[in-house]
Formats: C-alpha cells, structure tokens, sequence
C-alpha cells in the first residue's frame, strides 16, 4: 500500500488546453520509481493490460505500457530506456490508434513504434488500423501451402526447400553465420513484399543490411529497427509491429517475405517485461508468459485466408551457449514448419553457409521435390552420415579403399558435394541447385 487516498486519486481531474478546446484528461501520480519499470496510482479503474500511460518531462510526453495492474496501482514498463519519470509527477493515459500502414511504407525505415527512423518525413497513414496483437487466421479459413520457393541458396533449396507461406527458423549460435544467410535469402525472388525487423541487433548492421543485401529490393521493403542498446518495450514490440505491416500487405493479396533476426532477443525482452510484471521465472530465467507469447506471434505469420495471400515466416534463432536444448529454441523448433540447423564446427572448416543437412528439416519438403529428387536427397543425406561417422576412424588410419564400396564412394562425394554448397553474399543466386550439384559431382 502506498498511503494515499485511492478514491480520491481516480476522482482527481487534469485539465490541459488543446486547440482552443477544455480536455478533460483522467489522472493519476507517479509514486514508485526503479531502473527497470515505475509505478502509477489513481488509473487502476481507467485502463487494461497494453493501454499505454504517460508523462510530461523536458517538453515531451514520455509513454509506457501497463504490464500490471493491481488495487494499488499500475506498472508501467517505459518504451524509453532512460526513465525521466520522478516521484509526484502527474501520469495519464495516452491514447494508442495503433499501426495505420500503407504502400507509401514501402522503401521506409522505422522503429518498433512505427515512427520514421530514415529522415524522409512522415509516413502517410492508411485507411485500416492494424491491431499489434491481432489474432491469426482461423485453422479452417487459412489456405494450404503447396506452392515452392526458390531461395537460391543451394544447401537449402536441395536438402529443406521451403514454400510460400512457410514459417522456417535458422538456429545457430553467435558468430556462425546466421545474420549473413538471411541477406542472402532477403535476395530471393517472388515476393511482392519484404518486411524485416531486426531485433536487439548492433547498429552499424542496420545501414550495411540497408545498403548491402536488400538494396536492390528496397521499393518494396520495410524495415523495422530496435538495436540492442533500446528498452526491452522497443525490442519486445518490433516483431508485433513487423507483424502487423506484414498482414496489412497480406490481406491486400501480396506474397509477403517476413524476416525476423532475432526470436531469440524478443523472447529477452519478454522475460524482462514480465519479471517487471511480477510473474515467477520457471525456466532458465524465462517467465511462463514467454512460452505463451512465441506461439502466440510465430502463428501470425503463415498463409492467409482463401483468397488472399501469404506471409513466408523465416525467424532467425539464437542459441544460448550453443545449447539446441534451450527451452526457447526447443518451444520455436516446435512452433514452425521447419528449422535450418547452422553448425559451429562446419563454421570453423570454413564452409559457409555453415549448414548442417543432417540436422535440419522442412516438414513441406514433400511439396517440392518429385519423387526422383526425394530419392536422390535420401541417397545423399545417407552418403553424407556415412562420410561424417567414419570421420574419427578415417582421422586414425583405420580406413582402408576397397574394403567398403558405399563409404569408398561417400569419401569421393562428399568433399565435392561440400564444395558444391558453398555460396556467400556475393555469390550469384542458384537457379537450379540440382542441376548445379550435377556439374560439381562430374568426373
């Protein structure tokens, strides 16, 4: 308890001038104060959990979200990651109408807000207000996906072909490579739309993703930006607001290409949001919230309803400590139709894309290979265990050609089929990656 007459704070008035007009403004007063979130009485009655509140400092309304509401009071966590609010300050609600999008966002930058970062001046609102928290399409509404992209990137056009409207995610560990892959699929062919939030990331990749690997696409891109040093608020928002274009663009009928770097760092933020919120940690750190917030977003992405179009998800997922276990990356791996699996030790052979074929997967495979190539890659996937198992027996002189045929051939291959999969940013897009495996393997 705080000692103050609640009744009389939600019965106190603010009174603020506005074009001439009385505005009649509910108020309550800022009574609590930490590093991570601060405390409001006198609007428990007068808002819901997401409602935003805000306060006035240095000539600026300063917004947050309610994350908690209880009798005594709310907590607001600030989507600014300085806190200016001060013990007495008068704290209001602010009205929230939302994203607006429209196609003028096209070739524009903007912040999880939806606020302009690049200085070309506003951005033109649209006729539909989007929700940040929209329900998916209903299971039964939603069209099937069957029809297949090319990514022309060869290692995942041959072993995890992905279609339109999937929903992939690209795990790895730190420094492995998982940025660079996604400006090499952000060049893919097709779409009618890109939408990319990078999330928690280093600033200086915003400008070298911006004028590097979506460039030559950047008339139909948005892009969305939190950086690492921003609140969690910012970097928590910017995959719902990435979301939220990229389903404006969807129920127009586009083909939309969402990229989402990192999952991983929105589910952080989360956790910091709701260990503010009081919620208990159940796992690694993690709140129960979190377990239910990544379905809840990943589920937005995937196709539309008959008849319009589609959202092709492709989430790059961070892995705490190199661990594939980690309770986040194992409830991602869960969610989606499918995970690309980059390996440290693939990395540190210089092989990039560092993608480990054993282990990754595209649960829509089926729609896209012909029952000759499902063979082939069945044949190559068992070539390639064979080569990697023996590893340790070859590494100790314990092979000898001639004795087993199958592993005689796996020797020959597979160092060529290794060779036929390197690509990097500056590589040419592969137009037909079995066609391009086919001229490697000739002797």
């Amino acid at each position: 308890m705080y000692g103050v007459n609640i009744l009389g704070e939600l019965e106190r008035l603010v009174l603020s001038q506005s074009t001439g007009n009385r505005l009649v403004k509910i108020a309550g007063t800022i009574r609590e104060v930490t590093p991570s979130h601060y405390r409001v009485t006198g609007l428990s009655r007068f808002v819901k959990l997401g409602d935003q509140v805000g306060f006035e400092a240095n000539d600026k309304v300063h917004t947050g979200e309610v994350v908690r509401i209880d009798p005594d009071g709310l907590t607001i966590k600030p989507f600014n990651g300085r806190i200016e609010a001060k013990i007495g300050t008068p704290a209001f609600v602010v009205s929230n109408n939302g994203l607006s999008p429209d196609q003028g966002w096209k070739g524009r930058v903007i912040n999880a807000l939806g606020e302009p970062l690049d200085g070309q001046g506003p951005l033109p609102a649209g006729a539909v207000p989007m929700h940040q928290d929209a329900e998916p399409p209903s299971a039964m509404t939603r069209a099937r996906v069957h029809k297949p992209l090319q990514t022309g990137v060869k290692a995942i056009d041959l072993f995890t072909p992905i279609c339109q409207g999937q929903r992939i995610g690209i795990f790895a560990g730190s420094g492995v490579g998982k940025s660079t892959l996604l400006t090499m699929l952000a060049r893919c062919e097709g779409f009618d739309t890109i939408v990319v939030a990078l999330v928690g990331e280093r600033g200086r990749e915003v400008r070298e993703f911006l004028e590097g690997a979506i460039q030559a696409s950047l008339h139909k891109a948005v892009l969305v930006v939190s950086t690492g040093d921003e609140s969690p608020m910012m970097r928590r928002q910017a995959p719902r607001t990435a979301i939220s274009v990229a389903e404006y663009f969807r129920d127009r009928g586009d083909s939309v290409l969402l990229i989402v770097d990192s999952v991983t760092r929105y589910a952080h933020a989360a956790r910091d949001v709701a260990l503010a919120a009081g919620e208990p940690a159940v796992a690694r750190g993690y709140t129960p919230s979190v377990f239910s917030d990544l379905p809840r977003l990943l589920e937005r992405a995937g196709p539309g309803e008959e008849g319009k179009g589609s959202i092709t998800g492709i989430f790059s997922v961070l892995i705490d400590g190199d661990d594939h276990n980690d309770p986040v990356a194992d409830n991602i791996r869960g969610t989606l139709d499918g995970h690309i699996v980059l390996d440290r030790s693939i990395a540190d052979q210089g092989r990039y894309p560092a993608i480990n074929v054993l282990g990754s997967i595209s649960r829509l495979a089926d729609h896209v290979w012909t029952r000759e190539q499902k063979e082939l890659v069945r044949r190559l996937r068992g070539m390639i265990a064979r080569y990697e198992d023996t590893r340790d027996l070859r590494m100790m002189g314990g092979y000898q050609a001639g004795a087993d045929q199958e592993l005689d051939q796996a020797v020959v291959l597979v160092p060529k089929i290794y060779e036929a999969l390197r690509q990097d940013p500056s590589s040419p897009l592969s137009r037909d990656a079995f066609m391009d495996l086919a001229q490697m393997l000739k002797p």
